[in-house]
């Protein structure tokens, strides 16, 4: 269950060998990747496990926090080998007017969890698990399958127009009919009620596939910018508002030709000339002028004029 504690331990991210998205050809090997790190495909996965986590919510009638995992580029065989006997639902995802597909992977577990929950229940897989799918789950699936793919669609957009759709009456616990040797990127989501135990699924996306967006793999990806804390901003404020800075006046700046400098001795006057108004000073920046005074006693410049000042003068 999604929302029961782990009882043997096992960490939240699913540990096992993978092999990192970076591939550097060597003598006698494939080069499985020739897209380089796959970094924008990784940042649009962590926008997507976002979105996906609302239509888990809705299915599992509860709070769950998502994430996306490290991807990783493999050949289908071994990503086979990995997923093992187990019952798996394999949703075939049309991109656009690619003949290969992407594959929605779901282990059956969580497809039946969320089948009980949908139904009333308290979202229990039946132990054990059934050898095939029934037509409640293979619906469910669909529906889920239709709602990744309006956001598989989002998620894309800001790279290239995919339009991903569900593709409707297939063998749901039918592994797709790729070559073992063909490459493929497995992009790995969790999904965790609280403290519980993870369930998680796939996104495998063909390289071939890929290859048509290649160019758009290499873009780096802006996410929409985030509006900073109350508590961070105002804390922020107080750090600013509390620096000093020096403030002065300059009275007057004569100018004297070195050979008068050099004949200069104790007792010498230099005369100074100034109108009323001064020029008063912020750290190097200007700002305003003002008149000279006296104020409890004290010399002072009264302000008469201020001048405009940007953010990015003090920088």
């Amino acid at each position: 269950m999604v929302n029961s504690p782990s009882l043997d331990g096992t960490a939240e991210r699913r540990e096992r060998p993978r092999t990192s998205a970076e591939h550097a050809p060597a003598l006698g090997t494939v080069n499985l990747n020739p897209f380089g790190d796959l970094v924008t495909l990784q940042h649009l996965s962590a926008r997507l496990a976002k979105s996906l986590k609302g239509a888990f919510e809705s299915l599992l009638r509860k709070d769950l926090r998502a994430w996306a995992e490290p991807l990783s580029v493999q050949r289908f065989a071994d990503y086979k080998a990995e997923r093992g006997n187990v019952l798996s639902a394999w949703q075939p995802l049309v991109m656009g007017s690619a003949r290969a597909r992407a594959q929605f992977v779901l282990d059956a577990g969580l497809v039946f969890e969320m089948l009980d929950a949908f139904f009333g229940g308290d979202g229990e897989a039946p132990q054990p698990l059934p050898n095939e799918f029934t037509p409640a789950a293979e619906a469910l699936v669909g529906r889920l399958a239709q709602s990744a793919s309006t956001m598989l669609d989002k998620a894309w957009e800001p790279l290239s127009r995919v339009a991903f759709r569900a593709e409707a009456a297939v063998n749901l616990a039918g592994a797709p009919d790729l070559g073992a040797d063909d490459p493929v990127v497995v992009t790995r989501f969790g999904i965790a009620a609280g403290e519980g135990k993870p369930h998680f699924f796939d996104i495998l996306y063909p390289v071939a596939a890929l290859k048509p967006h290649g160019a758009a793999l290499m873009v780096k990806v802006h996410g929409p910018k985030e509006e900073a804390e109350p508590e961070w901003r105002s804390g922020l404020t107080r750090a600013v508002m509390s620096v000093t800075l020096p403030v002065r006046s300059v009275l007057a700046e004569p100018t004297l030709p070195l050979g008068r400098l050099l004949e200069l001795k104790e007792g010498d006057i230099i005369p100074i000339d100034f109108g009323p108004e001064v020029p008063v000073m912020v750290a190097r920046r200007r700002l305003g002028t003002g008149l000279v005074g006296t104020a409890n006693g004290r010399a002072a410049v009264r302000l008469t004029q201020l001048e405009q000042l940007n953010a990015e003068d003090f920088q």
